[in-house]
């Protein structure tokens, strides 16, 4: 009886699992192939993204953001691509941690061989940006170029040597930044559709030009008198728009005021001359009669002027002198 027990799974031994059966085996391989294959056939593409699907390596299609399926067991796989991402590239300089107050790896060879370039007029100038794109083309981006992101920073070092080296060093550090970068950004997608990586490139923007180290003292120096200079422009051009209008004005008021004294002057003597030929006229139909009224005409203006005369005629004869007393009152002799 005791050995039967230790037939049944107890023995001196311990505990023993009881043997498995070949129906629980294939059930067992069975549910972990359909796991498998719930695995590898599921995907799921985000909304910002796109899958690439290949079969063996070869690519097959894409896929739309959304579950799917594929064949299992490694015969498709799919890689994700972020085609509504906004991408960034630096150069010059790399970002340690982006923030409110952002820090920044200190120079080292790499970012300093990217931002030293040499100006049209044989200057150097160290440049520093930035360029923000994405990827238009999932399948061009995978395929077309073995190494996209070092092919795309390559390009976009060219590009923008290109460019500055078309410009004086005053242009690239002062007026021309908008310029440049406008110029570098047209012809880093140029090459972007030359050689079809897939890659729109939505903006390039200068961060920071400075002159180099050993000689930005005396640039900062000549920019100084640069600024002094068109401060100093700015402010004659101001006292000009001041002084010239102002005299402008004083002129154009003169000029008018002779012009009207001319006139009036004109007028008055067309007026005089009309009314002399008026009496003239007059005076050759009546002679006596003109002449008489003239005379008595001016006498009426003349008279009232004088004030109370008395005239005493050296012929007349039976007058009696008389001392006037009223010379207080403004009688004259």
């Amino acid at each position: 009886m005791a050995r039967s027990t230790d037939n049944q799974g107890w023995g001196n031994s311990g505990f023993h699992f009881p043997s498995a059966s070949p129906a629980m085996i294939r059930t067992v391989i069975l549910g972990v192939l359909v796991l498998v294959l719930l695995v590898t056939s599921y995907y799921q593409i985000e909304p910002a993204e796109v899958g690439v699907i290949q079969r063996f390596g070869k690519y097959v299609r894409s896929s739309d953001p959304g579950p799917h399926l594929k064949i299992p067991f490694g015969i498709e796989s799919v890689t994700r691509v972020p085609v509504q991402r906004q991408l960034k590239e630096e150069f010059g300089f790399r970002t340690a941690l982006a923030g409110v107050a952002s820090s920044y790896h200190k120079p080292n060879a790499d970012t300093l061989g990217e931002s030293q370039m040499l100006t049209g007029d044989l200057n150097v100038a160290v440049v520093e940006w930035i360029v923000q794109y994405r990827i238009k083309d999932a399948r061009a981006y995978l395929f077309h170029i073995r190494d996209v992101r070092e092919t795309f920073r390559y390009m976009s070092e060219a590009a923008m040597r290109q460019v500055v080296g078309d410009h004086s060093v005053d242009e690239v550090i002062t007026i021309g930044r908008e310029d440049i970068a406008r110029a570098a950004k047209v012809e880093l997608q140029r090459l972007c559709d030359t050689y079809g990586i897939g890659i729109e490139v939505l903006q390039l923007v200068l961060q920071d030009v400075n002159p180099p180290d050993a000689v930005k003292p005396a640039f900062n120096e000549v920019n100084q008198a640069i600024q002094e200079k068109e401060r100093a422009i700015n402010d004659a051009w101001a006292e000009y728009n001041q002084v010239v209008p102002r005299a402008k004005g004083e002129a154009e008021q003169a000029v008018r005021a002779a012009e009207g004294y001319a006139i009036e002057r004109e007028n008055n003597a067309k007026g005089d001359a009309t009314r002399f030929d008026a009496v003239y006229q007059e005076y050759r139909k009546a002679p006596g009669v003109t002449r008489k009224r003239i005379y008595l005409e001016s006498m009426a203006q003349i008279l009232p002027k004088v004030g109370r005369q008395i005239i005493v005629d050296d012929k007349a004869k039976g007058l009696l002198s008389l001392l006037p007393l009223d010379l207080g009152k403004g009688v004259k002799p």
